[in-house]
């Protein structure tokens, strides 16, 4: 083989190299989905319409940085609100595993997400039946996100070792990949001991007890904060908005 077809060949091979690193390149740093779309979807039901009310799923997705092509584990499903938008956004080269309790389900969640889970929009998800504090099928690693969206008060007032759970959360996830935690304010002082009563968690409480698993706090979102709720009222009876704390954990590369 002569000089110039060697050179040609190796022109067109380099090139071929560097169009598949443009095209990964722009799979991961490409534009942010239209979360105004996804929610919007026509399919949705409109019990859950009613619920965007108040969890504001758009600015949570964009907050979160929820991507095409992630897999994700999303802590505490119950009847999978959070599951069926996530499982949206990744769409089908992405995965959820939409994690549980037995007791939790066989307790509050009854059919729920079995009857979500026939959507054609959660064909991508993984129905996770497992103990908090050891959440994560053996199998599953290299996490790109962790979302526990309003249930981490809940786990204080059951037997589980959120230490443990906190470790193997941050274990399975991706080195840089994200851990998105929100829950309901309680007052300062009130750490843990209103999970039960109030369903409220004191945020430097769950901030302490994230980070001593390794997580480093990255962003905080203010747009489900609520001046107006005297975060001393039970959150199902609360005569006004809950106020609510959204953070972004890392883990470290």
């Amino acid at each position: 083989m002569n000089r110039s077809i060697l050179r040609a060949a190796a022109s067109t091979a380099f090139a071929a190299l560097a169009l598949l690193f443009a095209h990964g390149v722009r799979a991961q740093t490409g534009a942010a989905p239209d979360y105004a779309a996804i929610v919007a979807a026509p399919d949705r039901s409109d019990a859950d319409r009613q619920t965007d009310q108040r969890r504001q799923p758009a600015k949570m997705l964009a907050f979160a940085g929820v991507k095409p092509g992630m897999t994700i584990l999303d802590m505490e499903a119950s009847a999978g609100y959070s599951t069926e938008l996530l499982a949206r956004t990744v769409g089908p080269t992405g995965k959820i595993y939409a994690q549980d309790s037995a007791a939790v389900i066989e307790r509050f969640v009854k059919d729920k997400f079995d009857t979500r889970a026939e959507k054609p929009a959660m064909k991508n998800v993984v129905h996770v039946v497992r103990n908090y504090d050891d959440p994560i099928p053996p199998e599953v690693s290299n996490l790109d996100m962790i979302t526990f969206f309003f249930a981490y008060h809940d786990i204080t007032y059951m037997e589980v070792d959120r230490a443990a759970m906190n470790r193997k959360m941050f274990a399975a996830l991706k080195p840089g990949g994200f851990l998105i935690i929100s829950d309901h304010s309680a007052k300062a002082g009130d750490g843990t001991g209103v999970g039960k009563t109030l369903h409220r968690i004191e945020e430097a409480t769950l901030k302490q007890e994230v980070e001593a698993a390794g997580f480093k706090l990255v962003a905080e979102g203010d747009f489900l904060h609520h001046a107006e709720d005297p975060r001393d009222i039970p959150v199902f009876k609360a005569p006004v908005p809950i106020d609510e704390f959204v953070l972004k954990y890392q883990k470290p590369q």
